[in-house]
């Protein structure tokens, strides 16, 4: 471990089948008005919702209802999230759903006692909150963005056509968060799969950086194996408990600061894929998977020995009598056979882009500099684009 770090993670996790009793724990530590986020209406189909408001209701809390959170929550809905909770004075935000849920609750937190624009100072000139934070907490109903154990949100702009994270520090982080992997039994397959495909994508993105042996790359492999040995099993047996209980734990260990501990991390593929989401709504581990590949064909001689070593490590390629760009290669190829499989393995043209946004696309990508193996120019920007499509 060459890189100097301090880590830090104040959230508390209730996890397994009976997580949610941790409501009975930690609602007493909050005041009397809940600001209870949830999405498009899933969680009152599967009783989640019910379970929940009961709960709140025992403990003798006054909900305030927030629903309609949307995949990629829109500024237009921060705002109306930041009134609803100016107006009703809440104590707590609490987030029932998935990612897009607990992002846009971290949203609201740091906004709600904020007297400027929250797109503005957040998202647009990445500051840091000045002003008092309302607490969250999240239930989590789908595995992926490891929102429920890290300070990350990530709101659209549509106006702008602008789809941009900011990380918070940690007095942003949940507080708590329930997880229960029963609660994503009911999910669709595809969205199942396209949160396996954040989690894969958010530890390549930590992964692919740095040259020293470290201890964070030796995890970032575990988790790696983990994922794709468990993804192979749920698409085959959906109520699988062990399979969702991996998947949803090393989503929360993918991007909670722990296996970035000592690296430059990397995130080139989120910019891409949030630069395609804003132009296209589409969900957004789809869009990762989309711009993935050609990414990482472009940057691999840049960082051949790490790719080398992802080869071996995670997808078991036999070295023998091959060079170091084949190895690197047939990595690559076994993790887009593993997409394949899954059913990830999409182009821009699934997801609702076409050739003539190219250039918007392009215009809206943040490009990060010196944190991976290359920094892209905009040129290698549309390249990647269109070999997505």
């Amino acid at each position: 471990m060459l890189g100097t770090f301090t880590f830090h993670n104040p959230t508390k996790l209730y996890f397994g089948e009976d997580a949610l009793d941790g409501l009975y724990e930690e609602l007493p530590k909050y005041g009397k008005t809940v600001q209870l986020i949830y999405g498009g209406g899933s969680v009152k189909k599967n009783g989640i919702y019910d379970a929940v408001v009961n709960i709140l209701r025992d403990c003798g809390k006054t909900i305030v209802e927030d629903g309609g959170v949307m995949p990629n929550p829109t500024t237009e809905k921060l705002y109306e999230g930041i009134r609803i909770a100016r107006e009703n004075k809440v104590d707590l935000l609490l987030a029932v759903g998935g990612g897009s849920c607990c992002d846009y609750a971290k949203a609201v937190s740091v906004s709600v006692h904020c007297d400027e624009d929250p797109w503005d100072k957040y998202f647009a000139r990445y500051e840091d909150p000045t002003c008092p934070i309302v607490p969250v907490g999240c239930v989590l109903t789908m595995a992926g963005t490891g929102s429920e154990m890290n300070g990350g949100s990530v709101i659209t702009n549509p106006a702008q056509k602008m789809k941009i994270g900011k990380v918070f520090d940690e007095r942003v982080n949940p507080r708590f968060s329930i997880l229960n992997p029963k609660f994503t039994y009911s999910l669709p397959m595809r969205q199942t799969v396209a949160g396996v495909y954040d989690i894969f994508n958010h530890i390549c993105e930590q992964y692919f950086s740095g040259t020293d042996d470290n201890v964070s790359d030796a995890l970032s492999e575990a988790l790696m194996r983990s994922v794709v040995n468990a993804s192979r099993i749920v698409i085959s047996e959906p109520e699988n408990y062990e399979a969702r209980s991996n998947i949803m734990w090393a989503a929360t260990w993918a991007l909670n600061n722990l296996i970035g501990c000592g690296k430059t991390e990397d995130w080139m593929v989120h910019m891409l894929g949030q630069a395609v989401g804003a132009y296209t709504d589409a969900t957004h581990g789809l869009t990762l998977a989309a711009v993935s590949l050609p990414y990482y064909r472009l940057v691999a001689p840049y960082g051949l020995p790490k790719f080398v070593r992802f080869a071996k490590e995670v997808w078991r390629v036999d070295p023998a009598g091959k060079t170091d760009e084949e190895i690197a290669d047939e990595g690559l190829c076994a993790m887009h056979a593993w997409m394949r499989e899954i059913g990830v393995a999409v182009t821009l043209h699934d997801l609702g882009a076409t050739e003539d946004m190219i250039e918007g696309i392009a215009d809206a990508t943040i490009l990060m500099e010196g944190t991976g193996y290359h920094t892209l120019t905009r040129d290698e920007v549309v390249q990647i684009l269109k070999e997505s499509l």
